[in-house]
Formats: structure tokens, sequence, C-alpha cells
């Protein structure tokens, strides 16, 4: 409550206190004056925002800080990314007690979807029944529920069984047991076809002269009860050749599976020769219209820059390289990807994965924004992110808050004893601000040596409108003093009439308010964006929002 409510409310107070004791008129007073301040509080102090009143990232474009191709014209303005922090409560989904489905691994290999006010959460449970005949058998798809995205549950779902019952939170997949390693699902609103609308793409295994990882493909109506998308049957809970879906290669896909330009895509590592001979794991894209038939030509979707000095045979396990693919946040106009940052070594005991950050603007070419950056760091010895962090599916804006849910898998057990392993955490950083623009002031000389003053501004690339949007700013360092000036123009950059704004209020998704009320935008509009004031140092520009 402001200073002036609060004086307001004493004044009351103290009127009412001068009113005779017990009369009618007191009590009338009373409940009037009650009433009138209570509304009075709620007009002079807003409520803070809920997640509706939010910028909704799936029907609007979002121009981002760091996006080159959408901010590509700039002066005197440096980029900066921010990592984030662990969220207080990791890991937010722990293993299960012993002879639980997920007793000895929660593998956020996996995806989590918001829907109707509820977030789901689809993962790979690993159980602690060692003898098992099939060992692929034990890695099961499994299943969580939350309404704050931070306390989640594990339903009972009663449909597969498990230990004697059904009691458990396992998917029903159809033909058991298959034995993923990786899971992704999508929500394809767009299909007819209410059998198809749940998506999942999963990373199992096939023989050949050895054990080889490939897709399989499925699809729900319900996303708990899923068939996969053409009749097969699994031996000892691998595909069969004959029923291979893409080359009979080594592939791990479901690094990412989303839509783009009216393709289905997933991405996965492989440490295959593509057109060039790269070092180790690298990012390879399978594509497909229906979901069912997929191409067999594939496209290299990102390779880190010490991966072009290949290191020979028999080396695929040292170096810089790619881990797992790139998960991907579809925020129309611009996909955002994280990625496994692998830090080889000839020992197992020497290799640890972060994680990293890419994008891409055609579904098929990532890059990252800042060279070789790390988006997040492996746990310390002791922790339960220890040795390695795997990237999961799993983005939402919750508030001010964006989480980026991630796993974990410590690479420096392999080949030895089996341990115990994975819990889902939460990476957090405030909304949409994983990185901003601010004033480059490396330019000033002292003295005599000072050039004349340089506006600090940047022009975004040509922007196609199909109907008239709305716009604002996710910005800090705002005031009277530091300024941003918004201003539309042609297709020729030129100025548009009445399209000019002056915001002063920081925020993540502060309005702006043209100078009039004008005529109809064109169809194609770049945006001119200046950081103005006497302290316009302390601006952080963090993205643009069109909502339609």
């Amino acid at each position: 409550m402001s200073s002036w409510a609060n004086s307001t409310a004493k004044a009351g107070l103290s009127t009412v206190k001068r009113l005779p004791n017990n009369s009618m008129c007191n009590r009338i007073f009373c409940l009037c004056y009650s009433w009138s301040f209570l509304l009075l509080s709620i007009l002079i102090c807003p409520l803070p925002a809920r997640a509706a009143d939010y910028f909704d990232e799936a029907t609007g474009k979002t121009l981002f800080a760091f996006d080159q191709v959408s901010i590509p014209h700039t002066q005197n303005l440096k980029l900066e990314m921010h990592a984030p922090k662990r969220h207080s409560a990791n890991p937010v989904v722990q293993r299960g007690a012993p002879g639980s489905v997920d007793a000895h691994g929660v593998q956020f290999y996996g995806s989590i979807i918001r829907e109707s006010g509820k977030y789901r959460l689809w993962y790979v449970a690993f159980d602690d029944q060692v003898k098992s005949k099939i060992a692929s058998a034990r890695w099961r798809a499994a299943y969580a529920e939350s309404l704050d995205g931070v306390t989640w549950t594990k339903p009972h779902l009663g449909l597969v069984q498990f230990g004697g019952n059904k009691d458990n939170n396992l998917l029903n997949m159809g033909n058991e047991p298959w034995g993923f390693v990786n899971l992704k699902v999508i929500k394809d609103e767009a299909d007819p076809d209410p059998a198809r609308r749940y998506k999942m793409t999963t990373h199992v295994y096939f023989r050949h002269h050895t054990r080889l990882g490939t897709l399989l493909p499925f699809v729900s109506h319900d996303g708990l009860t899923w068939k996969p998308v053409k009749e097969v049957t699994p031996v000892k809970g691998e595909l069969k050749k004959e029923d291979l879906f893409i080359p009979g290669v080594h592939f791990e896909p479901c690094g990412g599976l989303y839509q783009w330009q009216g393709w289905y895509l997933i991405n996965g590592q492989n440490a295959l020769p593509g057109v060039h001979h790269y070092q180790g794991r690298v990012v390879r894209v399978y594509r497909s219209r229906d979901f069912i038939n997929w191409s067999p030509t594939s496209s290299i979707a990102f390779v880190r820059t010490p991966q072009h000095d290949y290191l020979g045979a028999g080396k695929s396990r040292e170096g810089e390289q790619n881990h797992e693919g790139i998960s991907v946040w579809d925020r129309r106009n611009v996909l955002l990807g994280i990625y496994g940052r692998w830090h080889g070594a000839k020992d197992w005991k020497d290799v640890s994965v972060d994680l990293g950050f890419v994008m891409s603007h055609d579904g098929l070419n990532f890059r990252e924004p800042e060279h070789e950056w790390t988006f997040l760091k492996h746990g310390k010895d002791g922790e339960w992110d220890q040795g390695g962090v795997l990237q999961g599916q799993g983005f939402e804006n919750i508030g001010e808050q964006t989480f980026v849910y991630y796993g974990a898998w410590d690479p420096r057990a392999t080949g030895g004893a089996e341990v115990a392993r994975g819990g889902i955490g939460i990476a957090v950083i405030p909304r949409d601000r994983f990185g901003t623009l601010r004033v480059d002031e490396s330019g000033k000389g002292p003295g005599d040596y000072q050039l004349p003053e340089i506006r600090s501004e940047f022009i975004t690339n040509e922007i196609e409108i199909t109907k008239q949007p709305r716009f604002y700013l996710n910005a800090d360092g705002l005031g009277a003093q530091a300024s941003l000036k918004i201003e539309l123009l042609n297709d020729r950059e030129q100025p548009l009439p009445g399209y000019t704004a002056n915001v002063q209020s920081s925020g993540f998704q502060t309005p702006v308010v043209w100078q009039q009320n004008v005529s109809p935008l064109p169809d194609r509009m770049h945006i001119r964006v200046t950081f103005e004031g006497a302290q316009n140092t302390d601006i952080r520009f963090s993205a643009l929002y069109l909502r339609p």
C-alpha cells in the first residue's frame, strides 16, 4: 500500500473515532467507509499480475536482445548473457522409494507441457530390479504433474503392471517392454485426428553388428495411453531392423521434438561423419511431414568450433563435443535451445557435461548468441547434479520467472558399478531475461580524445504484420533519466507519423503507448529503439513483444 493510502486510512480511522459511540450513524458510516476504502485501495494499489496477464509466448512474436537476425542493426550497444540460478527446492522431482518404478533413476530426457492450468511431465523411469532378464526393459516412460511447476506428484495411473499391481505412474506404451533411453512429447492442436493429438518420439535400440540407437514415434489421445504410429513388435525390448523409421545407423534421437513450417523435426546426437568429418558427437536433424514416414536424409544442425579439428580414430570420447542434441522452446518466430556441452577425456573419470544456449530461425541450423558460453554448469561433488547435467525439453514462463528444467547424469560412473542417478531441477532466470542489451561506453576516451556523442540504438529486421499488434517491452533500469524511445518505421526505415513512444517504466511487460491514435500499420515495417537520458547506461533491454 502506498504512503498516500496509509495516510488516508489513518485519517478515516480518526474520523470514525470522533463519531458518537454505539450510534447507528457510526455503524453505517463504518460500513460505507470500509467498502469505499477497499475500492479506493484496489484502484490505487494494483494487484500483482496473474500469469494470464503476461504476454503469451505461444501467440505472439518475441524479439530477444540476443537475436541478431531479428535485431541485426545496432550502434553503441553491447550484449550481456545471464546465467540462471538453481531453484532452492532442487531437485523438484526425486527418485522413488526402493522397489518403485523410478527407484534407480528419474532421467529428464523428457518434456513438460502447460495445459489447462496444469503442468504435465513425461520422463524416463529406471527401476532397481538389476536382475531383469531384459536390461532395457527397466527404462520406462513415466508421468508426473504439478499446479505450480515446483511441487510435483506422481499419480497412480492404473495403466501398467509393476511389482504385482498397477499403483504407479507408468504410461501405457502398447506392446511392452520397449526400453526407452530418451523421449520427447508435443501436443499437436492442428492434427484433425484426436487419437494423434499427442506425439512422442523415443530413443530405442535395434540389433545390427552391435546394439544401436534409433527412433520410434508414438501417438496418443490423452498423453497417457500411447501406441506406435505403425504396427511394430519389440524383440527383447528392441526394434526389429525391418521396422526402422530412419536408416540403420547409430543415432540417439529426441534431443528435441518440435514443429516448424509444416515439418515434424527431431534432433539428437551421433558421431558419424557428415559432409565433413567432425570430432565426436554433433547434432543431427531428421524430418517428417506426417510423423510416420521420416526422410532418410538428415541435416547437421550444430557443431561446436573445437569439433572442426578431428582428433582421429578411436578418440570419440575425447575433446569438446555436443551431448544428446538440443532441447527446443518454440517462440514462434525463433527457436531457443539448450544443448549438452560435453567436456571429453581419454578416461570416463575425467568427463563432465554442462549446458549451453543456442537459437535457430529455420529449425535446421542452430548457433550460439555468445560463443562457447556455459548456460548452466554441472554441480559440485556431493550435490545431486554432480558431474553432468542434461537438457530435458521443459521451458515455462511462470509469473515473473522463467523456469528451465534440467536433469542430471554423472558420466564418471560409466563402465563401473551401477549407481543410482537422476532427478529433475529448475534453473531460474527473471522472465525472458536470458540476455540484455546495454549502452557500450568503450568508445569514450579521456579529455580531448572523447568522440562526439553517439546515439545508442538498434533497428530491427523487417517485420511482417498480419494483424494490428500491441507492443510491450521487457526492460529494467528505466526512469525519468533513463528511457527507451520506440519508433515504428516503414520499409525504407522512415518514421511512421504518430508511432513514437517514450517508455520510462521497468517491467517484464510494459505497454508501449503511442503518441496519437493513427492509421493502421503497413504490411511490413521496422522498429527503432533508442536508449535515452542522462542515466541511459542503467538501461537493460531484454525483449520486445508483438501481441496480435
